[in-house]
């Protein structure tokens, strides 16, 4: 066990407490126990000083905080600088540094983190490694699946997973790291062998000021987060943000993407319903990968799992290979199919350039209509809602505007922005809050050989309202549509 001395960053500790016995690292108040140690966080709606009495209470020996001690508290109070930035550098301590023992790839950007996370991680279980997953959809150790709580959870939580997966013998973990996580410091110091970056468009922006700061914590990734820069970063050099990036000395760069002058090239792509194909080009050789993911947002997620693949010392030939195998994540355009003369497709969407994304990916799969359903989270950056409803009714030919999750606002106002877009195309729309009823409408639209795309939730099996978190999942409902439609075959998901 631990000391407080041992765990606690500079400065030195008093000697009175310098040697307590630390059992456990808490944020959550109700988790902590005795020989526990509490970090009372500052969040936008709750302040965790208010949390401390009661930690102490269960048996905390001692709290973390940005802010000062409340008057006469009775227990040893540690104001730092940075409260995160403190619990991940006694996480990494207290489970004796887990990140050096196993080699870390993470993957950042706007879209396409979790489709590249699943790629990596799917490739190096097919090859035999024993890994971790930490994203959006899921977290995995080892051969165990856990619901994810957040798409890069705290410190703590991260090196748990970290020394899990090395003490069952894994060598590698994947894991998606977002722009509130660097920017929070829940990765502050971690070590880590890859960096990937994506892509970057407008999101987040109730978070960021603005796309430079948004920028700017993604390029946090690639200068070390606090501890060393990567070994190795795999960089979209496409992306007009991508070719930004600075790389620092000591990382070994990969760039990517379609164009020439790249290191990692992906060329002669062929897409269509079935899968797309096309071939690698890497170092003088060509490795060709044959993939039921379609469109072109997943030659890029394809490409940049390749990458991350040969740092992790995968040959290029195995690698091309284990890819060509591998299934897409949940929620990413997936199929729903249940014998239906038309495809409907469920995809995780929310940002304009991911709506025009997926809707071109649509495009190459049929010469009839793209019909799109989506809707905007409440309590969100407002001003990409347009951009979302000028997307949606540009690209595709029937809109269906509905709700996402909108949390504390009124579903009738975020339409009512989203629609400032829509209205400056001619493209047919229909306005449905419910989404239930909204799904409905868009699959009853559908003609022989018509796309359905359901954007927006993905993976989500719930929809957060005012009232509470009610159950909901877009396949669900779309199969349940499907069937009371009279398709009875297939029932598929893929």
């Amino acid at each position: 066990m631990k000391t407080l001395g041992e765990l606690f960053p500079a400065p030195p500790l008093p000697a009175d407490i310098r040697a307590l016995p630390v059992s456990g690292l808490e944020y959550d108040s109700r988790k902590a126990g005795p020989g526990s140690v509490f970090f009372a966080f500052k969040g936008s709606s709750q302040d965790g000083r208010a949390f401390a009495p009661r930690a102490v209470e269960r048996g905390a020996v001692a709290v973390v905080s940005e802010s000062e001690a409340p008057a006469a508290f009775p227990a040893p109070w540690l104001q730092v600088p940075h409260g995160r930035r403190a619990l991940a550098e006694m996480a990494r301590r207290f489970f004796d540094c887990p990140d050096t023992k196993i080699r870390l790839a993470g993957v950042t950007g706007t879209n396409g983190k979790t489709t590249t996370a699943y790629l990596i991680d799917q490739s190096l279980r097919a090859l035999g490694r024993k890994t971790g997953m930490v994203g959006t959809v899921e977290y995995r150790v080892l051969d165990e699946v856990r619901p994810a709580v957040n798409t890069t959870p705290e410190s703590v939580d991260l090196v748990r997973i970290f020394a899990e997966v090395a003490a069952g013998g894994g060598t590698d973990c994947v894991l998606e790291v977002s722009s509130h996580a660097l920017a929070l410091g829940r990765v502050h110091g971690l070590d880590f062998h890859t960096a990937v970056f994506s892509n970057l468009t407008r999101d987040h922006l109730d978070f960021h000021t603005d796309m430079e700061e948004y920028f700017a914590a993604k390029c946090m990734l690639f200068a070390g987060a606090g501890g060393a820069a990567p070994r190795f970063v795999a960089i979209n050099a496409d992306d007009e943000w991508g070719a930004r990036i600075p790389v620092a000395a000591g990382s070994e760069a990969l760039t990517y993407g379609l164009k020439e002058g790249v290191s990692i090239r992906a060329m002669n792509v062929e897409t269509g319903i079935g899968g797309l194909s096309f071939k690698i080009s890497w170092r003088g050789e060509d490795y060709a990968v044959a993939s039921k993911l379609t469109g072109l947002m997943n030659v890029y997620n394809l490409t940049a799992a390749f990458a991350a693949l040969v740092t992790l010392d995968v040959d290029a030939v195995n690698a091309a290979q284990a890819l060509s195998e591998c299934a897409g994540a949940p929620g990413r355009f997936e199929r729903v199919d249940r014998g239906q003369p038309f495809l409907v497709a469920v995809d995780y969407a929310h940002t304009d350039d991911a709506l025009r994304n997926v809707i071109q990916a649509a495009r190459k799969l049929t010469s009839a209509r793209v019909i799109i359903l989506f809707g905007c989270g409440g309590d969100r950056d407002r001003k990409k809602r347009p951009l979302m409803g000028r997307a949606a009714a540009e690209m595709s030919d029937y809109v269906v505007v509905t709700s996402d999750n909108p949390r504390s606002e009124d579903p009738l106002l975020i339409i009512n922005d989203i629609l400032v877009g829509v209205q400056k195309c001619e493209t047919p729309y229909v306005v449905l809050p419910d989404r239930r009823e909204a799904i409905r409408r868009a699959i009853a639209e559908a003609r022989p050989g018509d796309v359905v795309i359901l954007a927006g939730k993905g993976h989500e099996d719930y929809q957060v309202l005012n009232q509470g978190t009610i159950r909901f999942d877009d396949r669900e409902v779309a199969e349940q549509t499907l069937a009371s439609m009279g398709y009875a075959g297939g029932g598929e998901r893929r």
